[in-house]
């Protein structure tokens, strides 16, 4: 690749559709290049502590994510080269033993709920994205999730909800809006801005070739 890829950062609230604005635009460009780097592979890893010291973890935190390693990666990714993307196992909540190499793409789609908070980051970043949705519609959502995927009861959800999730969005991560490019209101739903922006991967695409 001899192109300088377009890295594209996708960031919003717990729940409020990024992960599906990423998904679209990877299912629009099947068969190109293009690639999906999650910050949740980059939460900092925690086997020297305790395990009842890790049920303690905010996640929603700046400080539980390895950002120097992540802009390391990302830097190494636009430069062409290859990485070994951690994997997070939330079981243990730690990193796992196991990692995934991952090869440099034309576009790099970066998706996670504080990718704007670091000015690091936020450097290597051609197009900034914030995904807007109300407070009750991702509560509604992050219920409906963590009772299927992940077994929880509604009143544990909720609980984690009010007291860590929400202040800390309020906190840290709703304000990183004033980073973006485009403000993507109602996430997956919003197919003009998917449109859009798959409209300006595709005008990339089309001039590297």
């Amino acid at each position: 690749m001899t192109t300088k890829p377009i890295v594209i950062g996708v960031t919003g609230g717990s729940g409020s559709g990024k992960t599906s604005v990423s998904q679209q635009i990877l299912r629009n460009f099947q068969g190109y290049s293009v690639m999906l780097l999650a910050q949740d592979n980059y939460y900092k890893d925690q086997a020297h502590l305790a395990f009842e010291q890790r049920l303690q973890t905010n996640y929603d935190h700046p400080d539980a994510f390895d950002n120097d390693l992540f802009a390391k990666h990302l830097a190494t990714l636009i430069d062409g080269g290859e990485i070994e993307i951690p994997i997070y196992d939330y079981s243990r909540h730690t990193r796992s033993d196991e990692t995934r190499m991952a090869q440099s793409h034309d576009v790099i789609i970066v998706e996670g709920i504080l990718i704007l908070y670091s000015q690091e980051l936020r450097n290597l970043m051609d197009i900034k994205v914030y995904v807007d949705t109300d407070d009750d519609i991702r509560l509604a959502r992050r219920i409906l999730r963590d009772i299927k995927e992940r077994g929880r009861s509604v009143d544990s959800v909720i609980q984690q909800y009010v007291d860590v999730v929400k202040p800390m969005h309020h906190q840290f991560i709703e304000p990183t809006k004033r980073y973006a490019d485009l403000i993507v209101p109602e996430g997956g739903y919003n197919t003009v801005a998917i449109d859009l922006l798959s409209t300006k991967i595709e005008h990339f695409l089309h001039n590297i070739k």
